[in-house]
């Protein structure tokens, strides 16, 4: 399933040992480094809608979490402080000069701890439909799919959680075509994997689920903005409207679109980071 969705993607994929994780990075064109990090529950094939644009334009590493995707925890648990080793290692890996650093939902609040500790390994920072930000409080409606499909991952149960994912399910859902069904079976497959469902509930404990202190976020010297979906469900645009004032962060709404922007309006995100080109049809 996971080479079907990165069938039209000009990367290589590799698999390098950071901070003791197995991990499955892509890779792929030349310019100034972008790293992506993307959310709970998924791995790199969830930027399959953008890389193609961004790797025209950029040098992209787009791993899959630690214990998501094909990354495997080799030993141990996944406090934050390996978590951000693990970053760390990666970035001394796979970038000759400081990256971008782009994270969605847990991978933005990945992001902002790592700006926070490690300012000069990054260039910029933005932060996506970022968790960290504010307690985790979903809508009721999102918070009672998502635990269905923590429960028991289904292809029914996906579906009706990525009703709320999305503000358009059935537009995704045509966008990527006969994609959507390698997606959902590579989703699921995963969320049934004991390992990937023990590394979502770490990183969320570990940065999901509770604001990063404020001192924390005050250390965020690099450059930093905010990519919101208006009709975000897991993290309202109220929060990201807030820290955008607070901290001086521009922020760029999306409309008709929740918490997955790159999935749900690639253009509109490709434009938002600056980076106008086709999605892959």
């Amino acid at each position: 399933m996971r080479n079907k969705l990165l069938a039209d993607v000009p990367a290589a994929e590799h698999q390098l040992e950071l901070a003791g994780i197995s991990t499955a990075v892509l890779q792929g064109g030349d310019g100034p480094p972008l790293v992506l990090l993307h959310g709970p529950g998924g791995s790199a094939a969830d930027w399959m809608q953008v890389l193609p644009a961004l790797i025209a334009t950029h040098r992209v590493v787009a791993p899959d979490l630690p214990g998501h995707g094909s990354s495997q925890v080799v030993a141990g648990t996944l406090d934050a402080h390996r978590v951000l080793d693990w970053l760390q290692e990666l970035i001394e890996r796979t970038c000759e000069s400081r990256p971008v650093l782009l994270g969605n939902a847990v991978g933005g609040a990945i992001a902002a701890r790592f700006a926070a500790a490690h300012g000069d390994w990054v260039s910029q920072l933005v932060l996506a439909d970022s968790l960290g930000l504010a307690p985790f409080e979903p809508a009721p409606q999102f918070g009672a799919a998502l635990q269905a499909f923590l429960a028991e991952p289904t292809d029914q149960s996906h579906d009706e959680l990525w009703r709320y994912c999305a503000h358009d399910l059935p537009r995704v859902q045509d966008q990527l075509g006969a994609r959507w069904a390698s997606y959902r079976a590579y989703n699921v497959g995963r969320a049934r994997t004991p390992s990937v469902m023990a590394a979502i509930g770490e990183l969320m404990r570990e940065f999901g689920f509770a604001p990063i202190a404020e001192a924390e976020l005050a250390a965020i010297a690099v450059p930093t903005r905010l990519i919101w979906g208006r009709q975000d469900l897991a993290t309202p645009l109220a929060v990201a409207e807030r820290i955008a004032a607070r901290m001086g962060w521009p922020l760029t709404v999306i409309e008709d679109c929740a918490d997955a922007a790159h999935l749900e309006q690639p253009e509109a995100f490709l434009r938002a980071l600056g980076v106008a080109a086709e999605v892959p049809a």
